[in-house]
């Protein structure tokens, strides 16, 4: 289950120090949360010292353009897709300097949802090592609440793999 919002705080706190530790550097590459996780890591200070950058991708063309994400890609599955998030979590990591790079696409709605992918429907995915990870979240709720879930969703993924690789 994500995080409460005011444990984001505190989670940026200790991923902040698990990227420092190692001398890594994290990018993300937002859609439907459009910045969010961005603004979260950045509103600590001293971030700058882990935090590289952030892609607000939220038109299939700036997933082409800022990403390197194939638009055959997109037009076959979709924006919201397994297949984008890993491309999109991969394309972070080789347009930054990050060693970390987490993605987000989904619906967060009102509209715009689907019987095949309903508003809530988001995809995390994440890049460490050079291995990419990506999971579905299905969530309710108001935009508001859907987009403060998958910030928190991310961060805790980012966090749980870091202390795995401890």
């Amino acid at each position: 289950m994500p995080a409460e919002s005011d444990n984001i705080e505190e989670l940026v706190q200790q991923l902040a120090a698990m990227l420092m530790g190692k001398g890594w550097m994290l990018a993300t590459a937002e859609s439907c949360t459009g910045g969010m996780i961005a603004a979260a890591c950045t509103d600590l200070a001293g971030s700058s010292q882990w935090f590289d950058r952030g892609f607000v991708t939220y038109s299939n063309e700036a997933k082409t353009e800022m990403l390197g994400v194939p638009a055959e890609l997109i037009a076959q599955h979709g924006a919201v897709s397994e297949e984008v998030v890993r491309a999109m979590a991969e394309g972070a990591i080789r347009r930054s300097r990050a060693q970390v790079s987490i993605a987000v696409t989904g619906i967060a709605g009102p509209s715009g949802g689907s019987a095949e992918k309903p508003v809530g429907t988001v995809w995390v995915g994440w890049c460490m090592e050079g291995v990419i990870h990506s999971t579905l979240l299905n969530l309710t709720d108001s935009r508001h609440h859907i987009r403060q879930a998958t910030t928190a969703y991310a961060l805790q993924r980012i966090h749980l793999q870091l202390h795995h690789t401890q």
